[in-house]
Parts: structure tokens; C-alpha cells; sequence
């Protein structure tokens, strides 16, 4: 006759295994939590500039700003929605208005805007970007770059009605 041998790893293991397929036997259906908003960043409105126009570029460009805007929830991107980029670049500071502009989402939530190349301020090279038109709640971000030499950085938005 063989023994039972009940120790502690043996029951937690065992606690997981029901866990995981549930007390019928069946394997439990993954459970969709939704997407969660976007929160702002710590930084993200230094010098922001309240209604920025929107703009083709700026300035010069040969940097590139993407990124893209949905819906927290669903997940449902959305178009339309305006987002302001700045940041401290070859041809301004990030507190210079023209240093600042706007661009709208396509049909897919998605945004894209050039600019001048972004250079390090305060040791990091970053972007600052902003949902502001009051349809869902502000949200402010700086992304850091991985490198000075960088020449896109992208930002993703998730919004919650205001």
C-alpha cells in the first residue's frame, strides 16, 4: 500500500490546477477586463500651451511624432480627436509657441506629425504630448527616447469620457 503523502507544495499545487480548469473539470474562458485610460504622465504638461494650432509641421521637420488615440473599454479607435506635441528641438525650446502644434486622428485613431529633431533637455531626450478638447479626460505624456539619434518616438493614448 502506497502513502499519501499531503505536504504543502502538494496542496498548492494542487489548489492551482482547480483553479486554473475550475470545479466542473472545464477549462475556464478567459475573461475580457477591457482596455484601461491612459494616465498622465509626471512631467507630461510642463510648458504646455493651452490651444496650439494645428498645424501641417513644425517647423522644418525631419523628426516624426506617431502614435495612435483610442477609447478606453472597447478599445475602439477614434478619429478626430486632436492631440498638441511639443518638445525641446535643434530649432526651439519646448516653452517656445512655435515650438508647439496640433494634429486630428485619421479613420483609425492614428496621428502623425513632423517636427524638428528632439534634443536632450535636462539629460533625457522627450516628447510631451496632450489630449485637451475636453470630450474625455486631459491626459498629458513624455515619452523619453531610447536615443538622442532617434528619429520617430511614439505615443499611444487611451481616453475615458470626461
Amino acid at each position: 500500500m502506497s502513502k499519501l503523502s499531503l505536504t504543502r507544495r502538494h496542496l498548492i499545487l494542487s489548489g492551482a490546477s482547480v483553479a486554473a480548469v475550475g470545479l466542473s473539470g472545464l477549462p475556464v474562458p478567459a475573461r475580457a477586463k477591457g482596455v484601461a485610460p491612459t494616465r498622465s504622465m509626471r512631467g507630461g504638461s510642463n510648458n504646455y500651451l493651452p490651444d496650439a494650432p494645428i498645424v501641417d509641421r513644425i517647423g522644418r521637420g525631419g523628426f516624426w511624432m506617431t502614435g495612435t488615440v483610442r477609447r478606453a473599454g472597447d478599445g475602439q479607435p477614434l478619429s478626430g480627436q486632436r492631440i498638441q506635441i511639443w518638445a525641446h528641438t535643434t530649432e526651439g525650446h519646448e516653452r517656445d509657441p512655435h515650438s508647439h502644434g496640433a494634429t486630428l486622428t485619421d479613420a483609425n485613431g492614428q496621428f502623425r506629425l513632423e517636427m524638428p529633431q528632439i534634443v536632450p533637455a535636462f539629460g533625457q531626450p522627450h516628447g510631451h504630448l496632450a489630449y485637451d478638447s475636453g470630450t474625455f479626460k486631459t491626459v498629458f505624456l513624455r515619452p523619453v527616447m531610447a536615443s538622442a539619434q532617434d528619429k520617430t518616438l511614439e505615443a499611444h493614448f487611451v481616453l475615458e469620457p470626461a
